[in-house]
């Protein structure tokens, strides 16, 4: 487990490596890229774990007409 915790000097050369990589420029659209994927992820997420409520009621009342 210590491969998580980094120092401050290795996080420091990540910093510059993804700069030199990257360019100043490029940065923020991609951390830009990163939140909407995190963001439509999140949402998914939720969406998987909380139906809205229109389709659990007509699921209820589908269920109930079919006598299941």
């Amino acid at each position: 487990m210590k491969l998580l915790f980094l120092g401050t000097w290795e996080i420091i050369v990540i910093v510059l490596v993804v700069l030199l990589l990257f360019g100043g420029k490029k940065i923020p659209e991609l951390m830009r890229g990163m939140g909407k994927g995190v963001k439509s992820f999140k949402d998914g997420m939720n969406g998987i774990e909380d139906p809205k409520p229109q389709e659990r009621e007509s699921s209820e009342k589908k269920k109930s007409e079919d006598g299941i």
